[in-house]
């Protein structure tokens, strides 16, 4: 700014002939020369003052309009500097309001974690009581079975044996189907467990992330903020318009 139409003022020199000794007042030459040609001399000093002012004034005139120009152009930094400051603010609250509705985003899906979290306890639990009720069919049906070797060994009745042992059969076929049922449902429980781990892992990732994300965006905010301060603006033009 300081370059556009600068123009370097000059100290209006004074009139050589104002210094120089007027003719009339000369001792010397006052009854030398006649009058018509003091009379001349007068006319020639003031006309040549007359163009010095005149000379005078358009420089007066050209360093004031060269001064209305830069004070226009400087008008026009300060209204685009100000529209500047007016965007990086919009976009900054826009960053902040972003970051913001992103985190009310995590805060349910943590919400939601948690419940999940809840129900997986749960899982956890039932799990451990169907362990619990395998182990006791298995001490079961160990007891069948020597409750099988002690009436093949104390009754002779081939029939009732049979019988005996087609409904020891039968509960172990149950018990069996029971087992395979619980090994089934526990196996179903561990994959929901490591699913429920693996979603647990990538929100806690993309919470991490959004909290750098909203760290970053605090420090850009601050930075505009001190570039668009009004206060430094208007301390650093003048200083700029006379470099």
């Amino acid at each position: 700014m300081a370059g556009r139409n600068h123009l370097q003022l000059r100290e209006i020199p004074l009139s050589r002939a104002s210094l120089l000794p007027h003719p009339t007042t000369d001792p010397h030459r006052l009854h030398a020369r006649p009058h018509h040609l003091v009379l001349e001399d007068r006319i020639s000093i003031q006309h040549r003052e007359i163009q010095s002012l005149l000379l005078e004034n358009e420089q007066l005139a050209a360093t004031h309009f060269a001064l209305k120009q830069e004070l226009s152009l400087s008008q026009q930094d300060l209204h685009h500097l100000s529209t500047l400051a007016a965007d990086v603010k919009a976009e900054r609250d826009n960053q902040v309001r972003e970051v913001y509705e992103r985190s009310l985003k995590s805060d349910a899906e943590l919400r939601s974690i948690d419940a999940m979290s809840a129900e997986l306890v749960q899982v956890r639990t039932n799990v451990q009581k169907l362990t619990a009720q395998r182990q006791d069919m298995t001490a079961q049906l160990k007891g069948m079975n020597n409750e099988i070797v002690k009436a093949k060994t104390e009754t002779q009745q081939v029939g009732v044996l049979k019988a005996e042992i087609e409904t020891v059969q039968q509960e172990i076929q149950r018990g069996r189907a029971a087992i395979a049922y619980e090994k089934k449902t526990r196996a179903i429980n561990l994959e929901q467990e490591k699913v429920l781990e693996k979603n647990m892992n990538l929100v806690n990732r993309e919470i991490e992330k959004l909290r750098s994300e909203f760290a970053n965006a605090e420090k850009r905010a601050r930075a505009a903020a001190a570039a668009a301060n009004p206060s430094n603006l208007l301390l650093c033009l003048p200083n700029a318009t006379y470099s």
